[in-house]
Order: structure tokens, then C-alpha cells, then sequence
């Protein structure tokens, strides 16, 4: 039987509103030898689960050896604002004003940069693909790429470290980064609103 190893994430505005519609089992992951509900993850397939606590009686590294599938399902706030699926393709779609990066104050309440200004304000991205890179820049394994051109970065971004220090997977970063310029976009929209009723 060959073995898949999955990393399989869902952003939701309503995470439990979304696992209210499928039966689901709790992951669990095991700390000093002591079982605790996985804060995220989630089985759509039947588990052993432990009835007592709720949860499934094999921590999930255990799990996925054993070829299940644990699915994380997180709460990403700013869908919560989304109309419906067309709102949402025509956030996509726009280009998003890139230079709003270069300021503390919007990038603030951005999903995962807004403690990194600095960091936004100096490499200055205006893509998708270089957006994604700063948000591997602001990894530990990655952190030294700061100050370099984009063409050096680009070089040795996605390159998986070989001491095993955590690092930002592309797929994950791109992900994100088209959920930022969402956020980017549904602020500027926001704000657009406030002036013609004002």
C-alpha cells in the first residue's frame, strides 16, 4: 500500500459553521505523552477515537503513518466579509495597489505581514510570486534572503533547508499571499464605500 504524506489546509470565515455540515472527527496530537485535541485538524474519514475526550486515541504523525488523511481547517477572518463567490473572483482579479505595502499603517491588520512593515516596506513586492517570498522571507530559515535582490531571492527561496528549520512552503505562500491581496483589495473597497457615502 503506498503512503501519502498530505498537508491539506481549508481557510474558512466560519470554521465551525463549515464542520457543522460534515461529519468529521477531531484530530489529536500528543505533548509530553499527554493527548490534547489538535487545534486545527480534523478527520472527514472514520478514526479511532477516544470517547471520553472526544478526539482520536493516535496523535496524527501516528495517523497519517498509518494513511490517514487529517485535513486542518482554519478560521481566516477576513472571508467573513465576502459577499459570495462572484465578490470574491473580482477581489482576485484586481490588481491590487502594491505601493499600500510600503505603509505601517495599512499593513497592520493584513493576514500574516502585519508586524512585518519593515520587512514589506524594504523588498517593496509587486506580484503574487514575490509577496509569497516575503512571506517565507519572515521564516526563520529563510530570514537571511532580507536585503538581497529579488533575483537572489527568487534563486533559493523554495529550496527546503537541509537542517530542518522551519520554512514556508510555496504552495502554502502563494496561497497566502492571494489572500492578502483579497484583504488589500476588500480594504481599498471598503474605504471606496465610505467616500461616496460620506
Amino acid at each position: 500500500m503506498i503512503k501519502a504524506k498530505t498537508d491539506i489546509d481549508i481557510d474558512t470565515g466560519d470554521r465551525d459553521k463549515l464542520l457543522n455540515l460534515f461529519k468529521h472527527n477531531k484530530a489529536s496530537i500528543k505533548d509530553n505523552a499527554v493527548f490534547k485535541k489538535h487545534n486545527t485538524g480534523v478527520y472527514f474519514t472514520d478514526i479511532p477515537i477516544n470517547p471520553i475526550e472526544d478526539f482520536s486515541s493516535i496523535d496524527y504523525e501516528e495517523a497519517e503513518n498509518r494513511g490517514y488523511i487529517k485535513v486542518d481547517v482554519l478560521n481566516v477572518s477576513l472571508y467573513k466579509d465576502i459577499k459570495n463567490e462572484d465578490h470574491l473572483d473580482r477581489l482576485l482579479g484586481q490588481e491590487p495597489l502594491w505601493e499600500l505595502l510600503g505603509h505601517a499603517e495599512f499593513v497592520k491588520d493584513l493576514f500574516h505581514v502585519g508586524e512585518y512593515s519593515q520587512i514589506l516596506k524594504q523588498l517593496q513586492p509587486q506580484n503574487i510570486e514575490q509577496l509569497a517570498a516575503v512571506l517565507a522571507i519572515i521564516r526563520p530559515s529563510k530570514r537571511h534572503l532580507i536585503g538581497k535582490s529579488w533575483q537572489d531571492i527568487m534563486k533559493e527561496i523554495w529550496i527546503k533547508p537541509n537542517d530542518g528549520a522551519y520554512y514556508f512552503k510555496k504552495a502554502h505562500a502563494v496561497a497566502y499571499a492571494h489572500a492578502i491581496v483579497v484583504q488589500m483589495n476588500l480594504i481599498c473597497e471598503k474605504l471606496g464605500a465610505q467616500k461616496v457615502g460620506s
